[in-house]
């Protein structure tokens, strides 16, 4: 049932799915409070738009709130109809894709309204794990709403969007001119709560990129499909690839494919997804920028989401290791330990497939946390000019001979090099399970996953970890 004060939310849903795809549901739901006045306003769908339809011919459930009916405001049947979404989409196994517009909850409904946001809320908690959810940022999403937004596995916002607990002004000592905290700059390159921004087209496009590359649902196994690239093809130029993870990636995946998350925020570490024999598999990196390649307290966290969601999906795991150590900082101090932690737990909790490749420096603990043998990687791979090794040589010299003279501590740090730079001690040791050529990285990568294919933990019964 086509509307006039439908069109903004409509023409989004028909731009995100496959021509003709679309088929709505409770089209003819409207509000039922009358309270101040509500009586005599009309509110077509209640505001929302919702139902089903195909992305690349694979089904998902989608609503989408109009902006031009009370505000896109969120009341008893503009929830009851967005959580009927989440009840389907779990019942048949298909992502959620939320297109949100609104400014909050619908005050004339009050209570009732309040209570509504919280079903939506329940539905998307029992949501997560089950089947991926998708979020984007159309105009305003301010208060409750961002929380919904948060709750989601990935969020889009586009360039004139608003997204915020609090409204810049609100803030003290700050007002929208000083730092626009709503804005999509600030919510994409320091809160780290949105994966992409662009135009409202960019955004409808990496939305169905990211949807074209997840599973349905967290029994469909991962997502697999057919690989029209050659499965012997060398990786060129990998060694110039090193600290730049999105170019490794894009190298040696099928058809040089890449989803990258979260792309504007803490930029030292890389997650996306790429394609390896048909196979989704999502990859995790050390990016080098001017401060080296170091572990950060934000890169940490956004590693173990992104581990996570991966894991919950079925989705093989992938690092890439070049990392000099920690961040060093009074902030670090407060932030990076627990962050550190977080991210060990999601990579040791894992039970997908998991591969590690060493491609440049893996120096001290640091290292191992980027899915390192002790934590429980499958297979872990590295390139014959790495180097892993606990310290430094100098400072490792001048610890264990403290009272030496330059001379000796001279001595003994070569000697130190000499036995622990490169990966042939990590090799002898276990540690690493093959030394590969850098053009091969795509054959050796393939075959492993293969081999892993049939992968099965049993772990100790526990609810949950605790990080």
């Amino acid at each position: 049932m086509s509307n006039e004060w439908n069109d903004p939310a409509r023409e989004r849903i028909e731009r995100l799915l496959d021509e003709h795809s679309f088929v709505e549901l409770g089209a003819l739901v409207t509000a039922r409070n009358t309270d101040f006045d509500l009586s005599g306003r009309q509110a077509p769908s209640d505001g929302v738009i919702t139902g089903h339809g195909l992305i690349d011919d694979r089904l998902v459930f989608v609503y989408s709130q109009d902006m031009s009916v009370l505000h896109g405001t969120i009341g008893e049947m503009h929830a009851k109809k967005v959580a009927a979404v989440y009840d389907m989409a779990m019942k048949m196994g298909a992502p959620v894709i939320g297109l949100l517009d609104c400014a909050g909850v619908r005050l004339q409904e009050s209570v009732d309204a309040l209570e509504s946001l919280g079903t939506i809320y329940a539905k998307a908690a029992e949501a997560s794990g089950v089947v991926p959810q998708i979020t984007g940022v159309f105009g305003t999403c301010g208060g409750g709403l961002s929380v919904l937004a948060a709750l989601s596995d990935f969020t889009f916002m586009t360039e004139d969007g608003s997204l915020f607990l609090h409204t810049p002004d609100c803030i003290a000592g700050n007002r929208k001119e000083v730092c626009d905290t709503s804005g999509a700059a600030f919510r994409y390159k320091e809160a780290g709560s949105v994966d992409m921004v662009g135009t409202e087209d960019e955004v409808l496009m990496a939305m169905r990129s990211l949807a074209g590359v997840l599973p349905g649902n967290h029994l469909e196994g991962g997502r697999l499909e057919e690989c029209a690239d050659d499965l012997n093809r060398g990786a060129a130029d990998m060694e110039s690839r090193i600290g730049d993870p999105e170019g490794f990636a894009r190298e040696i995946s099928d058809g040089h494919l890449v989803v990258e998350t979260k792309a504007g925020f803490a930029l030292s570490m890389f997650t996306g997804f790429i394609k390896l024999n048909g196979s989704t598999v999502g990859l995790v990196g050390n990016r080098r920028t001017d401060g080296g390649s170091v572990l950060t307290a934000d890169g940490c966290r956004k590693a173990a989401d992104f581990i996570n969601f991966c894991d919950a999906f079925d989705i093989p795991l992938l690092s890439l290791t070049d990392l000099d150590g920690y961040e060093t900082g009074i902030e670090a101090e407060k932030e990076l330990s627990k962050a550190a932690a977080r991210l060990i737990c999601a990579f040791s909790g894992a039970t997908v497939p998991k591969i590690g490749c060493i491609v440049g420096q893996a120096v001290g603990s640091a290292y191992l946390a980027m899915n390192a043998k002790s934590l429980g990687a499958d297979l872990v791979y590295a390139y014959e000019s790495a180097h892993v090794l606990p310290m430094e040589a100098e400072p490792a010299a001048k610890i264990m001979y403290a009272d030496a003279s330059p001379e000796v501590i001279a001595e003994k740090a070569a000697e130190f090099e000499a036995q622990n730079c490169g990966v042939a001690n990590a090799a002898r040791r276990g540690y690493i399970d093959r030394i590969i050529a850098p053009i091969d990285t795509r054959k050796y990568l393939i075959a492993g996953y293969e081999m892993l294919y049939s992968k099965r933990v049993n772990g100790l019964y526990k609810k949950h970890g605790t990080k």
